[in-house]
């Protein structure tokens, strides 16, 4: 595909963009803990994500509002592996650009972000001791962790370690999520990447700005009421809801949610610094405190 047949955006205007970014400060702000990094879980989108001025502003601002990590703890959509496996912890390794049917400038994407290896045998602690974990080392990142990293931390100065969903089992990546929760008071930003809906499958508009379907904004309504509740069970037994067939024909962009839901505090303030819709898909992003 090229440049001409991929959907456009319509155009925002520059106040638009800044109501935006300012709307994320404030919302990420009022959902944080002294002395203790947020979880995070956020809509990747794809890539041309980054040539969507107002989506950038907004995970830009995200970004901003939050304190500096001192590592990137990256759990995406696009890595199913179990057990839990550690991606690359040494410079260099490129990125995987596990897309196709894109115009060619997406591929020529670079995010030289630093490894995280002593991150790596944090993880590798938390999660059991090396019996338990694997290693993959020549595997860099995919498009769900370096897209919105661009966005975030455009300058690549934060080390980054991506490990895989070790399964799509929600109990299961709750667990996983409280095993890793001791990293959010070593400064590092858990972040689950995926989309809060996501069925391709049934868009009947391939525009980028298009109106969402109806399952695509029940579903969406219906998780935000449940993280408003806090009610993992309910969010655990997300296939008995209708819409759910149609926004999650496959699991994987919902299952990271659980990893970060699991890392949250019980009790702990939540926000959700952007919301809306993206190809008539929800972008819902939510942060634990």
């Amino acid at each position: 595909m090229n440049d001409e047949a991929w959907p456009r955006l319509h155009a925002v205007t520059d106040d638009e963009v800044a109501g935006a970014a300012a709307a994320v400060r404030v919302s990420a702000a009022a959902a944080q803990v002294p002395g203790r990094m947020p979880a995070i879980y956020l809509g990747h989108g794809a890539p041309p994500l980054l040539d969507d001025a107002l989506w950038v502003a907004e995970l830009g601002a995200w970004a901003e509002a939050l304190p500096r990590p001192s590592a990137v703890l990256m759990v995406s959509a696009h890595w199913t592996q179990a057990p839990l496996t550690l991606g690359a912890t040494e410079a260099g390794v490129p990125l995987i650009y596990d897309f196709y049917g894109f115009p060619d400038r997406y591929y020529q994407a670079r995010y030289p972000a630093p490894p995280a290896p002593e991150l790596a045998r944090r993880v590798a602690d938390l999660a059991g001791g090396e019996k338990a974990i694997a290693h993959e080392p020549s595997r860099g990142l995919d498009h769900g962790a370096y897209v919105p990293l661009v966005a975030m931390y455009p300058g690549a100065d934060v080390p980054v370690l991506q490990v895989s969903l070790p399964n799509l089992d929600p109990d299961a990546l709750l667990e996983l999520g409280g095993r890793l929760r001791p990293l959010r008071d070593e400064g590092v930003l858990i972040v689950g990447s995926g989309f809060m809906t996501h069925g391709l499958p049934f868009l009947l508009e391939f525009a980028l700005d298009a109106p969402p379907p109806d399952w695509s904004m029940d579903f969406d309504q219906w998780v935000a009421a449940a993280l408003e509740r806090r009610d993992p069970a309910a969010l655990a037994g997300f296939r008995d809801i209708p819409s759910a067939r149609y926004a999650h024909p496959t699991v994987e962009h919902f299952a990271p949610l659980f990893v970060a839901l699991g890392a949250a505090a019980a009790d702990g303030p939540m926000a959700t610094p952007i919301a809306g819709f993206w190809l008539g898909l929800s972008k819902r992003s939510v942060q634990f405190a």
